[in-house]
């Protein structure tokens, strides 16, 4: 069992981290630790592609006289990929959370509903 543990510390690295932004995303109710958490995750993510793709002893796929043992380049060309899209996404919502704090005063998601509905009250009483 310990060789097990040993031998795939980098999953179990992943495990932690990713249940780690996992958690963050899921119990707090602050829009920009959820997507911190949100952005913890995604890393954790990024992090088992990369050692998925690893091959341990492995070179660039450049072909020589001699065999060789290659490693795929693609998990880590579509990892960047991945990574770009992660920033604009974390960009776009720290976006949102900065229009929504200006416009309700607060970035906890349960103030920001009690507000909505107290509005949503308002608008229904005058029709």
């Amino acid at each position: 069992m310990l060789d097990l543990i040993i031998s795939d510390y980098n999953y179990w690295v992943v495990i932690f981290i990713m249940m780690t932004g996992l958690y963050t995303t899921l119990a707090t109710s602050n829009l920009i630790k959820k997507l911190l958490g949100l952005a913890v995750f995604q890393t954790a993510i990024f992090l088992l592609y990369i050692s998925k793709g690893k091959i341990i002893g492995g070179t660039a796929p450049i072909l020589i006289d001699q065999p060789a043992i290659y490693s795929n380049p693609l998990p880590h060309v579509l990892i960047l990929t991945a990574i770009v899209v992660s920033v604009a996404t974390l960009a776009v919502g720290l976006a949102l959370a900065v229009r929504i704090g200006n416009v309700y005063g607060t970035l906890y998601d349960t103030e920001i509903r009690k507000q909505h509905d107290i509005a949503n009250r308002a608008i229904a009483t005058k029709k």
